[in-house]
């Protein structure tokens, strides 16, 4: 299917080359939804506190020695003032809300940009009311908590023609561009096994709902934290940081990091939608009975993932690891070599050699290093990012000046990945009525299953059950 024209395109195929110079048409220069590189940005956060901050004080440009911005920072929203509280003293002059949706119809036509960077159940509505209302999004990692949010999410950044990016920062790094150099330039032959692991989580999982109530803090709006989310009691178990480990918030240790260690295998050999996924994680058994949390991620996995054939690419075959979980160590790698580094790694197997890089896909190398230390790398084919800095990388597409390293062409497919990874683990704790020697009893019918994925479809062929996680109901008023 032929890619739709965006703005920027436009402008390339209707400028004028006279005498060598370039000639653009100023009214296509000052047209809505381009910012000419001397203009300010107006921003806004969805999110400011936590990695909210960073990413706002980042995309602004904001400089520690001057305190200044590079841009203009309007508004921010946070339910909670305290995690919000060092954006709030950093940008005085913003204005401050709770509930996006009332920054939003107040302030929208003083918006050019917002960066969302909530608990993942909250990421894809406020993204899709700023899309519609022709704002550009950085969006955190993974882009959405569910598969049709991840669709939607892409199909509307080209519908309204805005500027996207998921804030997985290793696509702006070197690191993810000399991988897929050297896999280009077949310096480790024809790829079709690749391991990823993490040592994620840092926080707990497998764990039971608490039970009672807690005070909510008066810092906190928690009707507006909970969202789209279920109705419960607060409970400080849930937030500021732990709601990675619950179902109805996070996407556990898979959805927190996948899109970070991953990303050099998605891109260098183009992987896009799976063709089936088995997962494999503990249970807990008690007098011969499992006792599990449905509530809460387990505390670790396993995740095989195979790709069919594309773009001339053999078929692959990925395999995730958390919770302590890692592959077996290669025969190439010395003893006192490390495998990846110590938040996770990639390795990549070849018909003709092996590429171990380190999280983010930092420090890309052969095995085994005498290899690596002989190789003679390719002439670099892709263009680096001038400032190594995600957030500033999406600016300078903002401004026409770059490509956005992870806009959600790109990054709504790999989140759909990431996702299924985590539909799968759900899967083994479905239940289903059986009937064995004429009596009926519920048993766990997901063990054990390869789960056979549609994806242009986003269904599960084989086990009905398992589409329930494709896409959930939201609650607390909240649409797409």
């Amino acid at each position: 299917m032929k890619k739709k024209s965006s703005r920027r395109t436009f402008i390339k195929q209707s400028s004028l080359s006279v005498g060598g110079i370039m000639i653009v048409p100023r009214d296509i220069l000052g047209g809505v939804g381009f910012t000419a590189a001397n203009d300010r940005i107006n921003l806004a956060a969805v999110g400011a506190g936590g990695k909210g901050h960073s990413d706002i004080r980042d995309a602004a440009g904001f400089n520690s020695l001057t305190n200044s911005s590079k841009e203009n920072v309007v508004a921010l929203c946070d339910v909670s003032s305290k995690e919000a509280k060092r954006s709030f003293e950093m940008f005085p002059k913003a204005a401050r809300y709770q509930d996006y949706r009332e920054m939003f119809a107040e302030m929208g036509d003083k918006i050019d940009a917002v960066t969302i960077s909530t608990p993942d159940h909250m990421h894809a509505p406020p993204a899709m009311m700023a899309m519609k209302a022709g704002k550009h999004v950085y969006v955190q990692k993974p882009l959405t908590h569910d598969v049709y949010e991840a669709r939607m999410l892409t199909e509307a950044a080209n519908k309204y023609d805005i500027v996207s990016q998921m804030g997985n920062q290793g696509s702006s790094g070197d690191g993810v561009r000399i991988i897929t150099e050297w896999i280009e330039a077949d310096a480790i032959g024809e790829v079709k096994e690749v391991h990823c692991w993490t040592n994620r989580p840092v926080w707990e999982q497998g764990m039971k709902r608490p039970e009672g109530s807690i005070s909510v803090p008066d810092y906190l709006n928690w009707d507006l934290w909970l969202g789209t989310a279920p109705k419960r009691p607060y409970h400080n178990g849930y937030q500021p940081f732990n709601w990675r480990g619950w179902w109805d918030f996070g996407t556990g240790a898979l959805g927190d990091m996948a899109c970070h260690v991953m990303d050099p295998a998605v891109r260098a050999l183009k992987l896009k939608y799976p063709s089936a996924v088995q997962a494999f994680a503990p249970f807990k058994v008690v007098n011969w009975s499992r006792v599990d949390s449905l509530d809460s991620p387990p505390p670790a996995s396993m995740v095989y993932y195979e790709f069919p054939e594309r773009d001339g690419l053999p078929p692959v075959k990925l395999t995730w690891y958390d919770g302590g979980m890692m592959p077996p160590r290669p025969e190439e790698l010395a003893d006192d070599e490390p495998m990846g580094n110590n938040d996770g790694g990639v390795l990549f197997v070849g018909s003709k050699g092996k590429l171990m890089c380190d999280c983010y896909g930092a420090n890309p190398r052969l095995l085994p290093k005498s290899r690596d230390e002989q190789f003679e790398a390719p002439t670099p084919t892709i263009t680096r990012v001038k400032e190594k800095n995600h957030q500033r990388n999406w600016i300078a597409a903002i401004r026409g000046e770059a490509e956005a390293s992870s806009d959600f062409d790109y990054a709504g497919p790999f989140s759909e990945i990431v996702l299924m990874g985590n539909l799968a683990i759900r899967s083994l704790y479905t239940q289903e009525e059986v009937s064995n020697n004429g009596k009926k009893h519920m048993a766990y019918t997901g063990v054990g299953r390869k789960l056979r994925w549609d994806g242009e479809n986003m269904k599960i062929l084989n086990y009905d059950p398992a589409n329930q996680f494709v896409k959930r109901e939201y609650h607390g008023g909240h649409t797409l």
